[in-house]
Formats: structure tokens, C-alpha cells, sequence
């Protein structure tokens, strides 16, 4: 058994594979590391606590699957928090591994990774993976990287940063927008190709538009969206309450109140690029790092 943890700005996510790469173990679980950092700077205490909490209940699922140690990755909230280490240390202590805080290109890359793997046959593309804190841009033409851009937006990061109350006024959301618009307008990306969402925003997308009562990966993946239907439902969130979002078919109740903020990004990057389609995928950057262990 081979094991990965993702410790994210919003989620924890623990991995575990077989010798043939089958998955045996797929948990996700919402520290929420990334609470207040776009204001302060820091790791908020309670965020913390309540990650370190997942790390011991990550580290008895591991016993029980005799895994020693886990490959374990951080990315924007510990690459950015001047507090990390006080996470970090207690939490390499409990789940017996070192921490690899990775920079945006390196995530950018194992994005990338998990995607050419799981849609080989799909042509030039763009892998954009909405997190928390950060979003990665990666352009892949004909069958190679040919950029790839991390930016500080994220659907933690951005409801925080406008969406002050609930739903979001008018106002707040053309702010919002306008954020993501400015950060668009820096990069130099394909038009006219598809995109491909990994992460949990895509993936609660596609949920949602199945209506999923239990979140299926096999389900989400493959799932493609029309720019129409993106449009749509992020109006219909940004609309909606915290506590309607919840009650909604496919929404993880701990998500409820930044997948307006998430969804965003994928709307306005595709009416920017004129993506005819969004393709969502489940195996992000933690199965991106499976694939290169296995490959290694």
C-alpha cells in the first residue's frame, strides 16, 4: 500500500493506492487551514487544531492499512502563512513524514500529470485547478506543458476577500469578478480548447449537476460541462444562501460557502479563453503524485 496526504488551504485529502494504483482509501476532510490568511498572513489557531485533528485521524486509517509513511505534499496556505511551522511540525510528528511544501509550478505539474493520465486521448487542453488560496493555469499543446501559471485567487481566498455578506450583494459579486478578471488578464493561454477541472470546486460542479446524493469520483470524472451551464449555475449559487447551497444536492455542506467564489474562476476563465467545454476530474494533484511514485 502507497499513501499520499494533500494538505490544502481548505481541505485535507488522504490517498491510498494498491501495487495496481486501484484506489483503497479516498478521504477528504475540511481543515480550512486557509481561514483568514488572505487578511492576516496567518494560520488561524482553531484551523490548526482542527487540521491536526485530521492528521491523527489520517494517521489511525493509515495503521490500519499498514502504511508507514506517507508522501505528503502542502501548497498555498503553508507556502504562504509566516506561522506555517506551527502546523507543520506537530503535524510531521503525528503522521511520522515529512511535509513537502510545493511551490505553484511544482503543483501546476502534478496537475498536469493526473490529467494526462486519466484522459490520454484528450488534445490541447487547459488544466486549471482551483483551490483555496491559489489557482493553476496549465496549457498543455500537443501533448506537452507549454505553460503553467500559479495566481493567488481561490475560493476560500476570494469569498473571504468580497463576499461579505449572505448571498453576496450585486456589488460584491461584480468585485469578485472583477478580481478574477484582473489576474486572467496576465496570462497567456490557448483559446478554443477545452478545459479540464480537477480539485473540489470542478468536481462539486459535476456533482451537483448529477445531483449526487454520495459523491461518486468515478461518476464526476469525465463529466463535461457547457460554458451555459457554468454561466447558470454560478448564478443560481451566487444567489443562493449559505444554508440553500447546503441543502442542495452535491454540495458538501463545508464547501456551501466559497463554491460561488470557486465557480467564478472557471466562468470567467472560459468566457475568456472560449472554452467550448469543462471536462471535470476527480484526480488531482494527489494522484498526480502517485502516478510520478509509480513512474519513478
Amino acid at each position: 500500500m502507497n499513501a499520499v496526504i494533500d494538505i490544502g488551504t481548505n481541505t485535507l485529502l488522504l490517498l491510498i493506492v494498491d501495487d495496481a494504483l486501484a484506489r483503497v482509501v479516498d478521504l477528504c476532510r475540511f481543515g480550512r487551514l486557509g481561514k483568514g490568511l488572505d487578511a492576516s498572513g496567518r494560520l488561524d489557531a482553531g484551523a490548526i487544531a482542527r487540521s491536526l485533528d485530521i492528521c491523527r485521524e489520517y494517521r489511525r486509517v493509515m495503521d490500519e492499512h499498514g502504511v508507514r509513511a506517507p508522501a505528503v505534499i502542502g501548497t498555498q496556505a503553508l507556502r504562504e502563512a509566516a506561522n506555517a511551522a506551527e502546523f507543520v511540525a506537530p503535524a510531521e510528528q503525528i503522521l511520522g513524514a515529512k511535509i513537502e511544501v510545493i511551490e505553484g509550478a511544482r503543483e501546476a505539474e502534478l496537475a498536469a500529470l493526473s490529467v494526462a493520465r486519466t484522459f490520454p486521448e484528450l488534445g490541447d487542453h487547459i488544466v486549471v485547478d482551483v483551490g483555496g488560496g491559489s489557482t493553476e493555469f496549465i496549457a498543455v499543446v500537443a501533448g506537452k506543458v507549454a505553460s503553467a501559471v500559479s495566481v493567488k485567487i481561490g475560493a476560500v481566498r476570494l469569498a473571504e476577500r468580497h463576499c461579505k455578506h449572505d448571498p453576496a450583494t450585486a456589488d460584491e459579486l461584480r468585485a469578485l469578478e472583477a478580481d478574477i478578471d484582473r489576474t486572467l488578464a496576465r496570462l497567456e493561454l490557448p483559446r478554443g480548447v477545452p478545459i479540464v477541472g480537477t480539485a473540489g470546486t470542478a468536481t462539486t460542479m459535476a456533482a451537483v449537476k448529477l445531483a449526487l446524493a454520495a459523491y461518486d469520483p468515478d461518476a464526476v470524472t469525465g463529466l463535461r460541462i457547457s460554458p451555459d451551464s457554468v454561466r447558470e449555475l454560478y448564478a443560481t449559487l451566487a444567489r443562493a444562501t449559505t444554508a440553500e447551497r447546503k441543502a442542495m444536492a452535491g454540495i458538501e455542506p463545508q464547501r456551501a460557502d466559497v463554491i460561488a467564489a470557486g465557480i467564478a474562476i472557471y466562468a470567467r476563465a472560459m468566457e475568456r479563453t472560449g472554452a467550448p467545454v469543462m471536462i471535470a476530474c476527480d484526480r488531482g494533484i494527489r494522484w498526480g503524485l502517485v502516478f510520478e511514485r509509480a513512474r519513478e
